[in-house]
């Protein structure tokens, strides 16, 4: 059972990359991220042409999240963390949703950013870490079969991106948003990726300014974090690079794991 994350920004934008990697790929579930589009304007029906049903939390503009299952509904648990964002009176963006599918639970987020920083953004960004962890502890407690995945903004380690100076001052790589993440994998939770490529090197994210991809200066911020009950089932996980260098491509490229049934 394939399972993957892929921050597609601007689902109609990328509409037919988008597909194109789920006819040829085809995984069992795909969380999509930044779909940039509200509720009404989300093209449920593209995907149900191949296969695919879909639910989402949108937001006008930005952010936004979906969840795609190849021949089964996925069966909403939970939308949001219940935090609002870092302006006052903006509400809760539209960052995270979870779902049943196939016996597992699926739970696809986009982390903030949290630049700049220090400021009222970098404070949300570690805020809604804090959030998050508490709902992972949740279903670590209940012993669900769950995988936590998505853009995670979060650079965990020096050796998941190019150049470590190019990105210091960068909120994805400070002191407190690298703890936050590694807190959560002190609970118990397992990095996939992480875990089958311990020497890095692996990226998912290569900015479209300054010639990034074609001089492969990327980052890993794409994660997949397995509870207990699927780590033990992994047999696989990687990185579709080669979709980042086609036409028309988001910044980002699809990340996946694969669980024994």
């Amino acid at each position: 059972m394939k399972i993957a994350t892929y921050n597609i920004n601007g689902i109609k934008a990328r509409l037919p990359r988008l597909k194109e990697w789920l006819e040829e790929t085809r995984p069992a579930v795909a969380c999509l991220q930044e779909i940039k589009s509200q509720d009404e304007g989300f093209p449920a029906e593209e995907f149900a042409d191949i296969g695919y049903r879909a639910i989402w939390h949108g937001q006008k503009a930005f952010n936004g999240v979906a969840i795609l299952a190849d021949g089964v509904e996925p069966v909403e648990v939970q939308r949001g963390l219940g935090i609002d964002g870092p302006n006052e009176g903006e509400g809760e963006q539209a960052r995270y949703l979870e779902a049943e599918v196939n016996g597992l639970r699926i739970c696809n987020l986009y982390l903030p950013n949290g630049n700049p920083h220090p400021g009222p953004k970098f404070a949300y960004k570690l805020a809604w870490m804090e959030r998050l962890r508490a709902r992972m502890a949740e279903l670590l407690a209940d012993e669900v079969p769950a995988v936590v995945l998505g853009d995670f903004n979060v650079i965990p380690h020096d050796r998941d991106v190019w150049s470590v100076d190019a990105m210091k001052n960068d909120a994805l790589m400070q002191p407190e948003s690298r703890d936050a993440y590694f807190c959560m994998l002190g609970d118990g939770w397992t990095d996939a990726i992480d875990t089958l490529n311990p020497r890095g090197g692996v990226w998912t994210f290569w900015d479209y300014q300054a010639g990034a991809w074609q001089r492969d200066h990327g980052f890993r911020i794409d994660h997949l974090l397995l509870s207990p009950e699927c780590a033990d089932r992994m047999v696989a996980a990687g990185v579709d690079k080669e979709y980042r260098g086609r036409e028309k491509a988001s910044d980002h490229t699809p990340v996946w794991v694969e669980l024994r049934d």
